[in-house]
């Protein structure tokens, strides 16, 4: 289904994506489902949230896909990790962002460099919203240790 003039590193940077972004939703639906069973609501549904945003990025991506003529194909999910409280869920998940950041990186980088400027333009959008996402965990990382924090919030 490909089309010849499909540049193919862009095309890979996509499948990683597609990939990487349902191990996302996995991620944080698990997490948003063992944080409730904790008792903490409010996180529960923060990362209820956060996998639905990541399941829109996972619907642009095959939309993309579609659009240069692929079919998508996602090769391989990760595997959930999980922690014993809050804190080390959200640690995770700083892990998890910064690896799509840098894959929206070299991905921007490399479209950039081939002067495919509507594939950098897409993956720069992924870029800055996965950024904001590691901006939003980090802020809620703090949040909890500070000593006036709840523990669902």
């Amino acid at each position: 289904m490909a089309y010849a003039s499909a540049d193919q590193r862009v095309l890979g940077y996509l499948g990683r994506a597609l990939s990487l972004e349902l191990s996302a939703v996995q991620l944080y639906s698990t997490q948003a489902r063992l944080t409730a069973t904790w008792g903490l609501t409010e996180a529960a549904e923060r990362l209820r949230t956060e996998a639905r945003e990541e399941m829109g990025h996972v619907e642009r991506i095959i939309a993309r896909l579609l659009a240069l003529g692929a079919a998508p194909n996602a090769s391989q999910l990760r595997p959930v990790r999980l922690g014993a409280n809050l804190e080390a869920l959200l640690q995770e998940d700083q892990s998890f962002e910064q690896e799509l950041v840098q894959l929206y990186t070299e991905a921007a980088g490399h479209c950039a460099r081939q002067g495919d400027h509507d594939s950098r333009l897409f993956f720069a959008t992924l870029l800055e919203e996965e950024r904001e996402h590691a901006r939003e965990l980090a802020a809620w990382i703090e949040e909890l240790k500070r000593p006036a924090a709840t523990s669902g919030s």
